[in-house]
């Protein structure tokens, strides 16, 4: 082996930790998210005493709104827990194990990493759920004037239900 070679294969396998720009940026982004997200949730918990004040009208309108905001806020920490993975999967291949997480007993339960494709199947379920919570959100507040947005709206659940369906065969 020559010089040249050794040293180009050196900067070659240093430049692995470039990936750090994107676990630290996606880490970044999680922490902002999970806040966010909080903040969300505390601000409909403050609305909803007017639940309790609204009359019958109001509160089923209020009702409608709490719902969706729920399933926006769940939205939103299944995208916070996407980025979280992403982040500690990038690192676990890029870098280095993450002794903190092995010492723990807890790596088993979300960080079974090996390979990009393992780290896109993990990701790729949680994104399925997001989809999945995504097209409930925007079914509660759909208005149907007509059969065909009846036949629509069946297909969709159709589509989602297949989905989920093949989400949960690759797995096995």
């Amino acid at each position: 082996m020559n010089l040249f070679e050794k040293y180009f294969e050196k900067i070659l396998w240093g430049s692995r930790h470039m990936v750090m720009a994107a676990v630290i940026s996606s880490l970044l982004l999680s922490l902002l998210l999970f806040v966010i997200t909080a903040i969300d949730v505390a601000e409909l918990l403050t609305h909803a005493t007017d639940y309790f004040v609204a009359d019958v009208d109001a509160r089923k309108t209020l009702r409608t709104e709490m719902v969706a905001h729920t399933v926006g806020a769940i939205d939103g920490f299944l995208l916070a827990t996407i980025l979280l993975i992403f982040s500690l999967g990038l690192y676990e291949l890029f870098i280095s194990e993450i002794n903190e997480a092995k010492l723990s007993g807890q790596s088993a339960k979300v960080l079974v990493i090996n390979s990009l494709e393992d780290l896109k199947a993990k990701l790729a379920k949680v994104i399925l759920m997001i989809l999945v919570v995504t097209f409930f959100e925007v079914s509660l507040s759909m208005s149907f004037t007509g059969t065909i947005d009846l036949v629509y709206f069946s297909l969709g659940i159709l589509m989602v239900s297949l989905a989920l369906y093949f989400g949960s065969k690759s797995s096995c």
